[in-house]
């Protein structure tokens, strides 16, 4: 063990961290940060469940800086999301290095690390690229709402230290942030006139030489499936590691469509070069598609879409050879690496696409958000496992701590481990300091029917209002699809006197603050609401789930995991769909107590959660609350919390 760090000097810091914030250590809290420091002083791969309530950033930022100020050694610490990357790197982390920096006698460096897109492109700015939208050139006055919102952006670059856009409040839609900013693939990097000015070289610039790096699964998603981005480090830890096997996934998971080729041969002509072969190419694609059925491909590609691909390949390959013969013409960098890109990105596909070997899973799929339609319009490949993917390139030769307050499932580690490629993990569940016995129920209403494929049926919308009425509205609704919760929405609009929001009424954080700021009102939605939302109280007395939240059943991923499973005489069904619904059922459940304070209940409106075999796996997944079929007793509780709480108001 690092010398001085030992589990009794981890919970000396931990304390001091903690009481400079006003706070008390918590037992869970405790256990936690000393797993975390063994893990990092042994180079040793630690699952750490923390649930709600166990102040678990502190639990692992403390031995993290501890432990880089002790060894000098690099950590990279991940997180789900941009909002949770910008809270510990802007607040968390410098509050634990305000309090430690005494105790351990050193300040370790730390940096910001995000992808290009998420800063403004100085260059592009500037005019060194073409516009995004070829009808709104970037000299052109505010003529229209996206170019007043362009001209504010540019009036932002003047002040900005930081050209992060966490940093502009309010923001700008993505039409609009998509005319300053290039992605990686766009990006010039030291060939770039603006280099100095660089907002996003800046901050990788400090991330270089940063002790202690922040940064998202999207990143991690990157340096797993494509290139180093992050370098060397000895340590990583993932907070919100549930969600890194999806994120991992999303990164390696490409499409290819018509309108992309198109695309990529209108900016190779930008620069000069001829796209007659690479149009008829298109064409070709377009005809081959239009043939093809909607769904999974089993086995080889039709003959027609291979073709085309083919022709897409080398149409590609013969454009990015011309493209690179271009002369040094500043003025031509930047439509260059836009064509080189976008053509780029176009043959990457084609080549998964013609040599997969099995290793992905490929289907045709509709448009975007067109899921009724049987029109083939996409083809897209994704990874069949991830497993050896986060094994090889994030895990391997580096001390790991992967925490959530969602990786036991069904009681144990294994599943977690399985996904996330961990081998030989050491394991701790740091407990929760609620206890969910006493604070809330756990409400199966067995008595409905099972649901079917059509959405939310009239039994349990007749339930949903029973226990909303009785709740007296403070309903968080989480719904399986947008489809289900729209009809819920209308039917207790109808049926009750409460508000009810819908979470695609408006933006998700201005639906919180009406939902926080009034007693009554129910917020429903479908997979936004499942995670992250956080509000303690009366306010959300009653958390309903219509459905057990299994995977589609004819999503490609998910049929080809399970099959892949079942041909290693493994339980298919269990690694792959019980194992997700599960995740998203600790989560969803887990939005009702937020505090010591917070009672209420979670109802599930399917009956397989208390009859189906696997119901006790889903169960055990969730916050141990009060287990409950008895329909009349947690409507009476529900009564009385809301007497409660209208009595204090």
């Amino acid at each position: 063990m690092t010398d001085d760090l030992t589990p009794q000097r981890v919970e000396e810091l931990l304390r001091t961290a903690v009481e400079s914030l006003g706070g008390e250590t918590r037992e869970g809290q405790q256990h936690m940060a000393a797993a975390v420091a063994n893990a990092l002083n042994d180079g040793e791969h630690a699952l750490i469940q923390a649930g709600t309530g166990t102040g678990k950033s502190l639990g692992y930022l403390v031995p993290a800086v501890a432990h880089a100020a002790a060894t000098d050694e690099r950590i990279v610490i991940s997180t789900a999301t941009l909002a949770l990357q910008r809270q510990i790197y802007t607040k968390d982390l410098p509050l634990v290095l305000d309090a430690l920096q005494a105790e351990i006698g050193a300040r370790p460096a730390v940096g910001l690390f995000k992808g290009r897109s998420n800063y403004l492109c100085v260059h592009k700015m500037d005019g060194g690229y073409p516009p995004e939208d070829d009808t709104l050139p970037l000299n052109l006055g505010p003529t229209s709402e996206l170019g007043k919102q362009v001209a504010r952006l540019h009036e932002w670059a003047a002040e900005t230290e930081s050209g992060d856009r966490d940093d502009l409040i309010p923001g700008v839609p993505g039409r609009a942030w998509a005319q300053v900013s290039v992605s990686g693939r766009e990006c010039l990097e030291s060939r770039c006139p603006a280099l100095e000015r660089c907002f996003a070289q800046r901050a990788r610039d400090e991330a270089a030489v940063a002790n202690i790096v922040v940064t998202n699964h999207a990143v991690l998603g990157v340096q797993a499936t494509s290139h180093d981005m992050i370098g060397e480090h000895q340590v990583l830890i993932v907070d919100e590691a549930h969600e890194l096997v999806q994120r991992i996934t999303s990164s390696a998971t490409h499409e290819l469509t018509v309108l992309g080729v198109d695309r990529a041969a209108r900016n190779a002509r930008r620069v000069g070069i001829a796209t007659d072969k690479l149009d008829r190419a298109a064409r070709s694609l377009d005809s081959a598609l239009g043939e093809a059925r909607v769904g999974r491909v089993r086995g080889e590609l039709p003959d027609a879409v291979a073709d085309a691909l083919e022709t897409v390949r080398s149409a590609t390959r013969e454009i990015l050879t011309g493209v690179g013969k271009i002369g040094a013409d500043k003025d031509m960098q930047g439509p260059q690496k836009l064509a080189t890109a976008s053509l780029t990105e176009v043959f990457d596909v084609c080549e998964e696409l013609l040599g997969t070997s099995g290793r992905y899973v490929i289907w045709f799929a509709p448009r975007d958000g067109d899921y009724g339609s049987n029109v083939a319009e996409r083809i897209v490949a994704a990874p069949l496992n991830v497993a050896a993917t986060i094994h090889d390139k994030l895990l391997a030769d580096r001390a790991s701590v992967m925490t959530s307050a969602t990786l036991a499932l069904g009681g144990t580690f294994d599943a977690i481990a399985r996904h996330l490629g961990v081998e030989d993990p050491v394991t701790l569940d740091a407990g929760s300091p609620f206890a969910y016995e006493r604070q809330g129920m756990l409400y199966v209403a067995s008595h409905l029917p099972r649901p079917g494929t059509g959405g939310i049926g009239d039994e349990a919308l007749d339930e949903l209002a029973a226990l909303i009425e009785a709740a007296g509205g403070r309903t968080l609704g989480l719904f399986s699809s947008h489809k289900a919760a729209v009809t819920a929405a209308e039917a207790i609009r109808e049926r009750l006197d409460v508000p009810v929001l819908y979470q695609l009424d408006d933006q998700l954080p201005t639906l919180m603050k009406e939902f926080a700021a009034d007693p009554r009102a129910c917020l429903f939605g479908s997979t936004a609401l499942w995670q992250g939302i956080d509000v303690p109280g009366a306010t959300s007395s009653l958390v309903v789930i219509d459905r057990i939240p299994f995977p589609r059943p004819d999503d490609p991923i998910t049929q080809a995991r399970t099959e892949a499973i079942e041909e290693h005489g493994g339980n298919g069904f269990m690694a792959i769909s019980a194992t997700h619904a599960a995740l998203l059922l600790a989560q969803g459940a887990g939005r009702l107590i937020r505090s010591v304070n917070d009672r209420g209940v979670v109802a599930v409106l399917d009956p397989r959660l208390a009859t189906a075999r696997y119901g006790g796996f889903l169960a055990r997944s969730m916050p141990p609350l009060w287990p409950t079929t008895d329909r009349e007793v947690v409507l009476a509780a529900l009564r009385r919390l809301d007497a409660e709480a209208s009595s204090a108001a």
